[in-house]
């Protein structure tokens, strides 16, 4: 058996699909494909020639990328157990905990930055192992066993820090982390594009990315293939918890000082952008761009509606009102995509063979 017989079953055209229609059909076919990245073209020119003075400019581009990066990273890790068929809710929860430490262990115990980072990594790594045994091993839903233990995430965090801020001199080096700029824009950015480059050539161009895909296809078919879903699944978790942690890191360096009410407000756009991931560049399927272009179009409107006075209740609403619209379409894309899996061309002979659960010599 061959696990290289699991088709990808997302919905974006093929080229010899292409080939075969013609240019008014074939923009028909693409647009569902690419039309986020459509509108957040539009929604970038619509702001600019709406606020010519402070929307285009150097400043608000550095301004979003800071903004965003955190929450960027925050998807993207949401964005790796969503692959395999999972929910990672912890990526909210985690960050309050993991900047809390990143502090504390330099200012109250003396350790230097580079291993308080290391430390701080590693413990995102736990938890995401654990994540993974409850629902893995446990066979706990992964929305109600990451719910249960980011919930006890921000309450070791309360009881940590006391309720209080964690307040000490840190070094330069570690303030470098996020406030570093290369080519004038901030380094953050050029950490989110690493990861998306990594995480992108590794699920579509490795065979643990096949793994994944086909984990979150069918886990039973999977199975049968000869894939290990408990050790993937997991794996996605343990990078999910790696990638939570860095952002934890992120944001110490960013404010500088700990504390427990601070984290919790990235987790709704954090699943906003995976989810809107989900809709473009691979419709019907988790992929890595999609989630940037979720963040960048959330990043834009939400940057030029407060730049026109919006109030500060708008950015939450906007939040809310993307992540229903967003899970809304992934979930017609995923109808649309069972429904195309169910019903094979009869004239296909490998059809029959491609389905889940089939496997071919």
């Amino acid at each position: 058996m061959s696990v290289n017989s699991i088709k990808s079953d997302a919905l974006e055209p093929t080229r010899a699909e292409l080939a075969t229609l013609g240019p008014g059909q074939r923009l028909a076919r693409l647009l569902p494909v690419y039309g986020l990245v459509v509108l957040t073209a539009l929604l970038a020119l619509f702001f600019s020639l709406l606020l010519p003075d402070t929307f285009p400019t150097l400043l608000n581009a550095r301004s979003i990328v800071a903004d965003k990066s955190i929450i960027a990273i925050l998807s993207l890790a949401a964005m790796v157990p969503m692959v395999t068929g999972k929910i990672d809710l912890t990526v909210g929860y985690g960050v309050v905990l993991w900047h809390i430490l990143a502090i504390s262990l330099q200012v109250w115990y003396g350790v230097p930055w580079p291993v308080a980072v290391v430390i701080v990594l590693l413990l995102g790594a736990f938890v995401g192992f654990l994540n993974g045994l409850l629902v893995e091993v446990a066979q706990i839903d992964s929305f109600i066993a990451t719910l249960g233990m980011g919930t006890v995430l921000y309450a070791v965090a309360m009881w940590h820090s006391d309720g209080r801020q964690i307040i000490g001199t840190l070094p330069d080096g570690f303030f470098a982390l996020n406030g570093m700029r290369i080519l004038g824009m901030p380094i953050t950015g050029f950490y989110v594009l690493a990861l998306a480059v990594v995480l992108w050539f590794v699920l579509e161009y490795l065979p643990i990315g096949r793994y994944l895909y086909a984990i979150g296809a069918n886990p039973k078919a999977a199975a049968l293939n000869g894939i290990p879903v408990r050790r993937f699944t997991m794996a996605a978790f343990v990078t999910s918890g790696v990638l939570t942690a860095m952002a934890g890191v992120l944001l110490a360096s960013k404010l500088r000082i700990g504390q427990a009410s601070v984290g919790l407000e990235f987790l709704l756009p954090a699943l906003v952008g995976a989810f809107l991931g989900s809709t473009t560049i691979k419709p019907g399927r988790v992929n890595v761009w999609g989630t940037i272009i979720g963040v960048v179009i959330l990043a834009i409107g939400i940057s030029g509606i407060q730049q026109l006075g919006g109030s500060f209740w708008v950015e939450p609403m906007f939040n809310g009102l993307t992540l229903l619209v967003a899970i809304g379409i992934a979930g017609y894309a995923q109808r649309k995509r069972t429904t195309k899996v169910r019903a094979p061309d009869p004239g296909d002979p490998q059809a029959e063979a491609n389905q889940p659960g089939r496997t071919t010599e």
